[in-house]
């Protein structure tokens, strides 16, 4: 459960998979750098979009617990993928992981298509905001 607002525009297309906008409560702001499919061993686990997905999602996750966190805290997340049709394909696994690991609610969220990141083997990286009150 998120301690901050989800707000749901009027006029704008149902938020299904993200939120329009959240307000945040008050509290400690922590800014989470991007994380990719690395293991603690700085390797790229994962051939398909799905597994370096839950590799990076527990990262966020994890360095999120590291600064008192959780994941009802996340206001916002920034999704950087390299390939967006492969991303699309790949939803009816990606959501099962996601509420694996952010459960029900959803941030403020951007998927961006990007030509490459810095690991060549990564197909994602995830880049969160949250508010731990």
């Amino acid at each position: 459960m998120t301690p901050h607002e989800i707000v749901t525009a009027p006029g704008l297309a149902k938020p299904v998979g993200f939120a329009h906008a959240v307000v945040a409560a008050p509290g400690r702001t922590v800014y989470l750098g991007g994380q990719t499919a690395q293991d603690a061993d700085s390797q790229i686990v994962g051939t398909t979009m799905a597994e370096q997905f839950d590799q990076a999602a527990g990262n966020v996750v994890g360095a999120l617990a590291a600064a008192g966190g959780e994941p009802g805290h996340l206001v916002s997340l920034v999704i950087y993928v390299t390939d967006v049709a492969g991303y699309k394909a790949a939803l009816p696994e990606l959501g099962p992981l996601w509420r694996k690991h952010f459960g029900r609610q959803y941030p403020a969220v951007a998927l961006l298509g990007v030509v490459e990141l810095f690991d060549e083997e990564a197909m994602i990286e995830l880049i969160g905001t949250a508010v731990i009150p």
